[in-house]
């Protein structure tokens, strides 16, 4: 199938997106245009006439506003585009609907937990409460080598989750219950049979209050160690590989077995966009959303500050006038939080996102929002709380990677869907991440870290196709096979919960 040079995604947009290197002089027959200047692949070019001033619409929606006038065919980026303010019609609730049910849900090989529960993996965790007790953490973990496990073939491994919070922070603050509430979530997470939380002994967040909060978890698979109780870090890191070592004859008698999808929750992020990612990996993972919803199961977007101009998109499918207010309450902390630290919600698109062609927040959130599918939103949720509705909802998070990442992850995703157009290199701590490529080039330029290509949807691969492709890698790899970034040794180092508030 012969390729267009252009794609047009609503007859209103102001904008055209290049599907290839377009030179001036190149004509445009389909559009009646003739190109001005050199518009290089995913970038923008215009379809009519804009006057200064102007807002400019992509996917029948306000992108920016023209900084000068604009001439059919000129390449339209961050030198003839910015923000504006301009009035959301959030229209709550007016979008949303009911999905058509699938009566036989689809399945996959999962760990069942006796709390009701099922993992895509099976590690045991060790989880620092504080930086303090990193070095001890990583110690007690590279113990656990492949040698050292070769006895015991359900177990995955034996992860480390250090991080670099837990002191010089207020025991009661907000970025205190964010801590609590992420290393709570990934104790109580299905894809780790066991938990060991190793705690130096003196820090602001100690371990008794999150095993407080963790309640009712397997006799023997919950355990903790404090660095100052046991004489120090050489005593230490013996009675960690002690505690774990009691761990692993429990851990390894879980095996896989059937459940249904309706058991997945599956995480939806994104992360080095491009002008594409709103053509074809977001739009695809939404429909694979869709899909998941209508057998039962949960799907997370997240990411607040790349919603940010599109927030309105959700608020029309909030099942609830609350759910809708919900979301815009937190579009507001953000405002109010970026604004005491210096910053503006439009600071992103980053440098990358920018060289792939994004010009502005507003229409890099118009494709992000694309992940989350046509789904009624069911929930809006803080940043690492338990998700508990079913269906599509909200997780607030920042828009940094691994930090988003690691929210849902401790809001119980047990499998993250990821797309990039750049090649971000990421792999979620315990979850796998499915690397969804954006574009055909970047997909064979780095086979190595991508595990689907969303790319062919522009050489003429239906959308449905492409959707149906990230579904089927999703029970995949729930099912125990390796994502590429697990291959590679992602994981360990991307475990980052969100730091908020001062440093002391």
């Amino acid at each position: 199938m012969t390729q267009s040079p252009v794609i047009r995604l609503h007859p209103t947009d102001d904008v055209l997106i290049a599907t290839q290197q377009l030179l001036p002089g190149t004509s445009l027959p389909s559009e009646k245009l003739m190109v001005r200047d050199m518009v290089p692949p995913g970038h923008k070019l215009a379809a009519r006439d804009i006057a200064s001033g102007a807002a400019v619409h992509r996917y029948n929606q306000i992108i920016g506003f023209a900084k000068v006038n604009i001439a059919a065919g000129q390449h339209v980026h961050s030198h003839n585009l910015g923000m504006g303010e301009f009035t959301r019609d959030y229209g709550i609730g007016e979008g949303a609907h009911e999905l058509l049910k699938i009566e036989h849900s689809a399945t996959f090989m999962g760990y069942k937990r006796p709390n009701g529960r099922v993992g895509t993996r099976n590690y045991i965790a060790v989880m620092a409460s504080v930086n303090c007790s990193a070095t001890v953490v990583r110690a007690i973990a590279n113990y656990f080598n492949p040698d050292r496990l070769v006895g015991y073939p359900n177990i995955d491994g034996i992860i480390a989750l250090p991080h670099p919070l837990g002191c010089g922070m207020g025991v009661v603050s907000e970025g205190m219950d964010i801590l609590r509430r992420t290393l709570v979530g990934y104790a109580k997470h299905p894809n780790f049979a066991g938990v060991l939380f190793v705690g130096l002994g003196c820090e602001q967040n100690q371990i008794a209050p999150m095993l407080d909060m963790i309640g009712f978890h397997e006799q023997g698979m919950l355990q903790k160690l404090v660095m100052q109780a046991e004489g120090g870090t050489t005593a230490a890191i013996k009675k960690g590989i002690t505690q774990i070592t009691s761990m692993l004859e429990r851990a390894n008698t879980y095996q896989r077995e059937s459940a249904s999808v309706s058991d997945l929750i599956v995480g939806l992020n994104c992360g080095g966009s491009d002008g594409y990612s709103g053509i074809t990996a977001n739009p695809a993972l939404g429909g694979t959303s869709d899909m998941l919803v209508a057998q039962g199961g949960t799907t997370i977007l997240s990411e607040t500050p790349e919603i940010y101009g599109a927030e309105h998109l959700l608020t029309r499918r909030a099942a609830s006038p609350d759910i809708a207010h919900k979301l815009i309450a937190r579009i507001q902390w953000w405002k109010d939080y970026t604004t005491r630290n210096g910053n503006q919600m439009d600071n992103n698109p980053s440098v990358g996102n920018k060289a792939g062609g994004l010009t502005t927040i507003l229409e890099k959130s118009l494709g992000a929002v694309a992940k989350g599918g046509t789904s009624t939103l069911n929930g809006v949720y803080l940043y690492a709380e338990p998700i508990e509705a079913k269906g599509f909802v909200y997780m607030d998070t920042p828009g940094y990677d691994p930090v988003s990442a690691t929210g849902q992850a401790a809001g119980g995703a047990q499998i993250i869907c990821f797309t990039t157009g750049r090649g971000s290199a990421f792999g979620c701590a315990g979850v796998p991440t499915i690397k969804l490529a954006t574009n055909n080039a970047l997909f064979e330029r780095m086979r190595d870290d991508m595990d689907v290509n969303c790319g062919d949807l522009v050489t003429g691969t239906a959308l449905p196709v492409i959707s149906q492709r990230i579904f089927d890698a999703i029970l995949r790899h729930a099912s125990g096979e390796k994502v590429r970034s697990e291959v590679l040794g992602y994981g360990n180092d991307e475990f980052l919960p969100w730091q908020v508030g001062a440093v002391m």
